[in-house]
């Protein structure tokens, strides 16, 4: 039998080490989930980095590789990284992601480039309005560069489109890595890793109180909670560094009042309640709007 090993760790992901192309995993591996990194050379589980492991999902491959006739032995490191390492990991695959991009653009454009010449060169060829005359002996040749131009065209499309699809996602990934510190982006993603953070604490709650503290639901519960509260630390300090500079403000029932205006994305609008985790607006139709306070970023008192 062959011996596999499946390895997880915060900076890696969820990997798997000593398949082989033929060998008859990959179906396995396929079935449940996993891709092969070309970049890597290795099997992994998508958006495994930097997260809890995903146990049911290593299980069930490990079931399904020992019934392709294969030993496998699970190595499992579930410690979340430093908030500061995982951010800056992330920043830099963003940007490598847009280069990437953006070369890969580069490529297309100038094959639809050299595409066009082509057609070009073939039509510069002929005389203009020169039909293809049945029956003449150039017949064959007319016939095969309209082909060739059609083909060439058709390429000159193709390639044209790939490189403008290149280039929009090559700036929704700098965009991504631009506005990644963005005041109200950050309010976002605390209130999310929040209520993640809270939903796994009182699961786990609900299991110890059972007395399954120990089941593997519990333990993935866990591993869960540990990863969103080490990011949910980084963030707050993040946020909190944000106000002390001046980056943004600390707005709430403390500083805001009934009937003082607000900006929120992007527009004014007058206070109707001061919450004491979001702001009541009164919305240009009439009807009232709750946002939470991060993401008012301006304030004009009454």
């Amino acid at each position: 039998m062959t011996a596999l090993t499946i390895t997880h760790t915060s900076a890696e992901g969820t990997l798997i080490d000593g398949t082989a192309k033929g060998d008859g995993s990959a179906d396995a591996l396929k079935a449940n989930g996993w891709r092969w990194g070309r970049s890597i050379g290795s099997w992994f589980i998508p958006r495994s980095r930097d997260t809890a492991p995903k146990r049911a999902k290593i299980d069930a491959t490990v079931a399904a590789l020992n019934a392709a006739g294969f030993t496998v032995d699970v190595d499992i490191d579930a410690t979340p990284r430093d908030g500061a390492e995982v951010e800056a990991d992330a920043v830099a695959r963003g940007a490598e992601r847009a280069e990437r991009l953006d070369a890969r653009a580069d490529r297309h454009a100038a094959a639809s480039d050299a595409a066009y010449a082509r057609v070009r060169a073939i039509g510069d060829g002929i005389p203009f309005g020169q039909p293809i005359l049945l029956g003449h002996h150039s017949q064959a040749r007319a016939e095969r560069d309209a082909r060739r131009m059609r083909d060439g065209m058709d390429k000159t499309v193709a390639e044209d489109k790939a490189a403008r699809e290149d280039r929009r996602r090559a700036a929704i990934a700098a965009d991504a890595v631009k506005y990644r510190n963005g005041a109200v982006t950050v309010g976002n993603r605390i209130e999310k890793l929040r209520r993640e953070t809270n939903i796994y604490a009182r699961s786990l709650a609900k299991l110890e109180a059972a007395g399954r503290g120990d089941s593997p639901a519990a333990t993935s519960y866990r591993e869960e909670h540990a990863h969103r509260a080490a990011q949910l630390d980084y963030w707050q300090a993040v946020r909190a560094e944000q106000i002390s500079s001046g980056t943004t403000k600390d707005y709430g029932r403390h500083n805001v009042t009934k009937g003082d205006a607000v900006k929120i994305r992007g527009y004014w609008n007058r206070v109707e309640r001061a919450n004491a985790k979001s702001v009541t607006i009164k919305s240009p139709h009439g009807w009232d709007m709750r946002y939470p306070w991060h993401e008012v970023i301006d304030h004009r008192a009454a």
